[in-house]
């Protein structure tokens, strides 16, 4: 070989190992590195981690502790034991290579994040403080190999949510406080191998575990009850001490039936069959009770009557004020089967895009003629998100902080022509800084600070200053200077959802269908983040089509979060005038409590007035109608009624099962007693459903009415989810 030869061949060695240099140093995806950011800020910046830091950096090339990578990208998180607090931040869904997540014996509190990285195959947060339950984004992995969740806080029933989990060999839920029966869901965990649920207060059969090709399997110090299935006792690793298993022959074919006439049905007729063995000693015609234990039968069901009864009255007593009472000539269903229950969390991102989502199992659509009942008040109970107390220690805040003089010549002196909206917090001014960007600049009224106390507005500034999400406005800074408080946002062009609808001129373009749900689903994730994501949770209290700002591709951005202690007393002047705008639930004007329930209902009310096209109180239309609320909510579940009242605007160019759908979701936020609203994390899952279905039926509905014919052609060139 000659040298040249050589050279060519020393020459590709050495550009190989430049690159193979520059694949091991060289930039970390930038998805993956501000996920990191974030979460590294989240956990008090700590110093076990080392290599990692609060901006910028290169994980893959510079060995950040526990992080693994391949290429560019960070597939392995392992950061078990290290004694880490705090929160795991809100970017994790952008570690989209992240296959494995172990942040297990940790001192992590509050509920289980939300959004998790979406496409892991191991993921384990046992032995923290987790609380509340599963969320759905982990029921969305469908990857998923091994879950361990066990050694933690967890309470209340478990969704049935398991259905698209049928990769998962290994779940553990042990030492928690879960209760309630095993979700039918488990029956679809055909790889599960191994299965750890003790000491928890489970209750109920286990038959819906009778199928599943399990080799270990520790139901131990529970409240499970009835047979166990043989196949179960096969196991060869089987633990089901301490629970209250039935002994005895297997039990009878449900359901039982009545004797037929003459005939006396003994302990031992079973419906369908022949005599049972305890009757095969002889033609007695004794019954097989003896007047003694009858009596005592009807003696014990008197008084466990009398014991409901009283639990029944106390526990109505308890509910009055607040709730007006449901009429008993309408008993109370719930409508929720697993359709609007599978919910916590999808990404936060604005757009709808469906290839992201996984397909539900199960519809959404409740009952048509039973729409005033909403979900099941005891699962509310056992899912409910709890307000966490305030933290002692003031985060810091991350807002630039400006002068007044700054801001006075940004707006011309907070001049009219500068005005850009006015509420009951106050004042609203476009800022154009010398740099030339452009900023809004809410000016708060000195109504809303009656005590013009300093510290009360920097804390709200500091708490504000925590809020990231992509469908809320986002804090840029703030002053404080002479008396004045002023916060600085991001500006948006497209103004508010309220001037769109309601001051519209004749160039401006109407929203489209597809725009309207996109608004629907980003703010519903807005306030999904205020309420169940953050900690302490965020009652927005003043949610309204005002405050819903459009950027320029018409993504929703949710303003005045974080405000809700300006919010005037409800029995102030300024609070009278919010009520009397629509928006207020009926429980705010009779208590003047705010809660994240009277949220959703002015969500409600906002997403009616995005479907009409209408003011939520109009006092220029006639008595009956001035209500938007009282004049929809009873068109809301009748089609032809319904597609009267839908916003002109849209010219019919809608899909006529999305608006009905869509309609369903606005009922059950509106419903007049609190308890019966749904949670936001569900409204969200409800809405994404909406999409979902919407894309594919864009293939069917060749017999469906002439509108919604044209809606469908409508949608080839425009309705793209």
């Amino acid at each position: 070989m000659g040298r040249k030869g050589q050279f060519l061949i020393f020459f590709s060695l050495f550009c190989n190992w430049v690159l193979n240099l520059s694949s091991v140093n060289g930039a970390t995806d930038a998805a993956d590195v501000s996920a990191l950011n974030v979460m590294y800020n989240s956990l008090n910046s700590p110093g076990q981690l080392s290599g990692w830091t609060s901006n910028g950096g290169d994980p893959c090339g510079q060995n950040w502790r526990g992080v693994t990578c391949s290429g560019s990208s960070v597939t392995e998180l392992k950061l078990s034991g290290l004694g880490l607090s705090g929160s795991l931040g809100y970017q994790l869904t952008s570690l989209t290579s992240l296959t494995t997540f172990d942040v297990s014996n940790n001192n992590f509190g509050n509920d289980i994040p939300y959004q998790l990285p979406p496409n892991l195959s191991r993921l384990n947060l046992a032995e923290n403080s987790f609380t509340g339950n599963i969320q759905y984004s982990i029921a969305q992995m469908s990857a998923l190999q091994y879950l361990n969740i066990g050694h933690n806080q967890l309470q209340g029933q478990l969704s049935d949510i398991f259905g698209q989990l049928s990769s998962l060999t290994t779940l553990d839920l042990s030492s928690n406080r879960l209760n309630g029966n095993l979700p039918e869901s488990f029956s679809s965990l055909t790889s599960l191998t191994t299965l750890s649920l003790q000491d928890n207060q489970f209750t109920g059969p286990i038959d819906v575990l009778a199928n599943l090709p399990l080799q270990n399997l520790n139901v131990a110090n529970n409240h499970f009850s009835g047979w166990i299935p043989g196949s179960l006792n096969n196991i060869r690793n089987f633990q089901k001490d301490g629970n209250s298993w039935t002994s005895g022959p297997a039990p009878p074919p449900p359901p039982y039936s009545t004797p037929p006439p003459g005939r006396r049905a003994s302990p031992g007729h079973k419906s369908g069959g022949g005599n049972s063995p305890s009757n095969s000693g002889g033609g007695s015609n004794k019954s097989g009770l003896s007047g003694g234990g009858i009596a005592g039968i009807v003696i014990t069901i008197l008084v466990i009557g009398g014991i409901l009864a009283f639990f029944l009255v106390r526990k109505r007593s308890k509910k009055g004020g607040l709730v007006e009472k449901q009429s008993h000539d309408q008993p109370f269903t719930p409508l929720v089967s697993n359709d609007i229950k599978e919910m916590k969390s999808i990404q936060p991102s604005s757009s709808i895009d469906t290839a992201s989502i996984q397909p539900a199992s199960i519809a959404l659509k409740p009952p048509p003629m039973e729409r005033h009942k909403s979900f099941d008040e005891e699962e509310f109970a056992a899912n409910k998100i709890t307000v966490k107390p305030k933290r002692e220690k003031k985060a810091p805040i991350s807002a630039n902080p400006y002068s007044i003089a700054d801001l006075q010549i940004a707006t011309g002196s907070f001049g009219i022509d500068n005005l850009i909206g006015e509420g009951s917090i106050g004042r609203v001014y476009r800022a154009q800084f010398p740099d030339g960007k452009v900023l809004a600049v809410k000016k708060i009224d000195s109504s809303a600070l009656p005590n013009q106390e300093p510290e009360e507005f920097m804390e709200a500034v500091s708490n504000i200053s925590q809020l990231h999400h992509p469908n809320i406005t986002e804090l840029v800074g703030y002053s404080s200077e002479h008396g004045q408080y002023l916060l600085v946002y991001e500006f948006l062009k497209n103004g508010s959802l309220h001037d769109y609808l309601h001051l519209s001129d004749e160039f401006s373009r109407p929203l489209t269908w597809n725009t309207r749900v996109k608004i629907a689903l980003g703010t519903a994730r807005a306030l999904e983040y205020l309420h169940e994501v953050c900690s302490p949770s965020v009652v927005h209290k003043n949610f309204k089509s005002a405050n819903i700002l459009l950027d320029n591709e018409f993504n929703p951005h949710l303003s005045d979060c974080g405000l809700g202690d300006f919010v005037a007393n409800p029995d102030s002047e300024a609070s009278n005038q919010n009520q009397g705008s629509g928006y207020s639930a009926p429980e705010v004007a009779m208590s003047g409590v705010y809660t994240m329930k009277s949220d959703v209902y002015s969500f409600g009310v906002a997403m009616l007035e995005l479907l009409t096209g209408r003011k939520p109180f109009d006092s220029s239309k006639a008595r009956s109608e001035q209500s938007l609320v009282r004049w929809a909510t009873p068109q809301l579940h009748d089609i032809d009624a319904l597609s009267k009242m839908v916003d002109p605007g849209l010219k019919e160019l809608y899909p006529v099962k999305s608006l009905s759908r869509f309609a369903d979701v606005v009922a059950l936020c509106v419903q007049p007693e609190p308890e019966f609203r749904p949670p936001m994390s569900e409204v969200v899952q409800a809405l994404v459903r909406l999409v979902q279905r919407a894309s594919m039926s864009k293939r069917t509905n060749s017999e469906d009415s002439g509108a919604s014919r044209k809606a469908e052609e409508h949608d080839n060139h425009e309705y793209s989810l």
